[in-house]
């Protein structure tokens, strides 16, 4: 019997890379097939070097016709890219349906990564507003706030998964939020990226708010086992799939915004990268033009557990070994390389090194 072919959208990322680590390890000879932006000679020598039977498909999350078409050809498609890019998740959509068309009573498996944004209470950077803790299992994502973000790309997942006629085996991953130094291609992780470059540009950590909001956080190592474990169990059958293929991937632990900005004031303070050390919440015109995006997102309480994964008898391990605060300090350094920040001239008038086109933010590093 032939090995599944499986579609990865996201191989240069943070998880993506890590995931592909993982892959390469336990399934050698799947064949993958990676949508790859600005597919340069170097760029595909990392990928193949990381798994053996990789081949590199030129194009960006812009190119619906070209992920529809490797989404058709595809036994398996993971999303790891943004979760927020609803024009590719629709093309990969469309593409599985027609793919599910040609065979019938063997649907292909859709696996997308999103966020816990979708429980984002919107606390406007205060803490808890109801103190609830979301469970993965029941979760019906119209009980969540329809603003919040992810959902809008989601929703028709779901719907994919659970409709009668040409049916897709869906299953979304809900990350706390990651940390940690990865192995792969892209060593740091978005939100970290994010923070950064806004600290480079104020001058000082800064945070959506007071920063009293917080979050669960899981380890990138343990995320991307997490992305592992659940492939193993869908291969055989075992995962729960459509409406109740929604997995929150988290520790316990929760840390709050305010308690890791000022722990990298401090260090890049200490670094002499800012001028100021702690943390401080950014001014209006730095935070607005994110507008209910940031504020849900990095200004919002999503506190979720991840019942379903624990009832599959998954555990977390480097998790346990290391806490985000502690592996902060690391994560800066190589970040502030990556960006080659090496001094504390602030730049005011630049805007950070992100774009968003009023749905996505992206990290132009």
């Amino acid at each position: 019997m032939s090995s599944p072919s499986i579609f990865l959208l996201g191989a240069t990322g943070y998880l993506g890379s890590e995931f592909l680590i993982l892959l390469a390890e336990a399934y050698p000879d799947y064949p993958i097939n990676a949508l790859v932006r600005n597919a340069t000679e170097a760029r595909k020598e990392k990928l193949e070097r990381i798994h053996p039977n990789l081949k590199v498909t030129e194009g960006s999350l812009d190119d619906e016709s070209i992920i529809r078409e490797a989404a058709i050809k595809a036994d398996i498609v993971i999303n790891t890219a943004s979760s927020d890019h609803w024009p590719s998740v629709k093309a990969t959509l469309d593409g599985l349906e027609t793919s599910s068309a040609k065979r019938p009573g063997n649907p292909p498996l859709y696996i997308h990564v999103s966020g816990c944004g979708i429980i984002s209470d919107n606390a406007r950077g205060q803490g808890p507003v109801s103190g609830k803790v979301w469970s993965d299992i029941g979760l019906d994502l119209k009980d969540c706030d329809q603003t919040n973000t992810h959902l809008p790309s989601d929703i028709p997942i779901v719907t994919a998964g659970t409709r009668k006629e040409n049916p897709v085996r869906t299953i979304i991953i809900y990350p706390a939020q990651i940390y940690g130094v990865g192995r792969g291609i892209q060593r740091t992780t978005l939100w970290l990226r994010i923070f950064m470059d806004y600290a480079k540009t104020v001058g000082y950590a800064g945070t959506w708010g007071a920063g009293l909001n917080g979050q669960n956080t899981i380890h990138i190592r343990d995320m991307a086992d997490i992305c592992l474990f659940i492939f193993r169990k869908a291969l055989v059958s075992e995962a729960d799939e459509g409406a109740d293929g929604l997995y929150f991937s988290s520790t316990e632990t929760t840390i709050t915004y305010g308690e890791w900005a000022r722990k990298m004031g401090d260090h890049l303070y200490k670094k002499g990268l800012v001028k100021e050390p702690g943390a401080k919440p950014m001014p209006d015109e730095v935070v607005e033009p994110l507008g209910n995006y940031g504020w849900s997102l990095l200004g919002g309480n999503m506190l979720g557990r991840a019942d379903r994964l624990t009832r599959m008898g998954w555990k977390p391990v480097y998790s346990d070994q290391i806490a985000l605060l502690d592996d902060l300090p690391e994560a800066i350094d190589a970040c502030a390389e990556d960006m080659g920040w090496t001094t504390a001239e602030t730049q005011s008038a630049d805007a950070p090194s992100l774009r968003y086109d009023g749905q996505n933010l992206y990290s132009e590093r």
